[in-house]
């Protein structure tokens, strides 16, 4: 039994596109499940903190477009919003998650990002560089010491990539070949 190589160029590479009522709504739609949906609950959902709905959408539009300037201002953009759906300083998310913009869009051009266990690992690793970026955006820039929490970020990463498989699943079907 042998294995073929198949090797691909960057020109061969899909790179898909979203309507403009996908591009503006999914995010809305996270932003708003991500802030509203606890308080709904009056704060009864204790586990949905440790999901990033905006980060997700922003790794899934970043390695679906597969253009670094794309993924960059997708980032900030869902970022600066969700800065301004906390008490957060204005900004904080929206560093952090033009970084991860910026990445996810860059490796997807390297390597494939369609098949389930990619879809893990890439949103396990982004999830854990946006935490650093923030962390490091809170300390260096605004002067506010946070604890760290490794632990707590392994497993917030962990349930992020497992909860990705299914929100990149679903978000597929808003794709269309560019």
């Amino acid at each position: 039994m042998s294995a073929g190589v198949i090797y691909t160029s960057r020109e061969e590479i899909e790179v898909y596109r979203f309507n403009y009522a996908a591009t503006f709504f999914i995010p809305l739609a996270a932003l708003l499940l991500q802030s509203y949906l606890p308080v709904a609950f009056h704060g009864r959902l204790y586990f949905f903190d440790v999901f990033d709905l905006p980060l997700l959408v922003t790794i899934f539009f970043g390695v679906a477009r597969r253009n670094p300037v794309a993924g960059s201002i997708t980032g900030a953009v869902i970022g600066l919003a969700q800065d301004a759906m906390t008490h957060n300083y204005l900004g904080l998310f929206g560093i952090a998650k033009t970084f991860v913009g910026y990445g996810a869009s860059s490796l997807a051009t390297k390597i494939d990002v369609e098949n389930l266990g990619s879809r893990f690992l890439i949103t396990v690793g982004f999830y854990l560089l946006h935490r650093i970026a923030y962390l490091l955006v809170q300390h260096g820039m605004v002067q506010q010491n946070a604890p760290a929490n490794w632990l707590h970020s392994l497993g917030a990463a962990l349930a992020n990539g497992l909860l990705a498989i299914v929100v990149f699943a679903i978000l597929d079907k808003f794709k269309q070949r560019g």
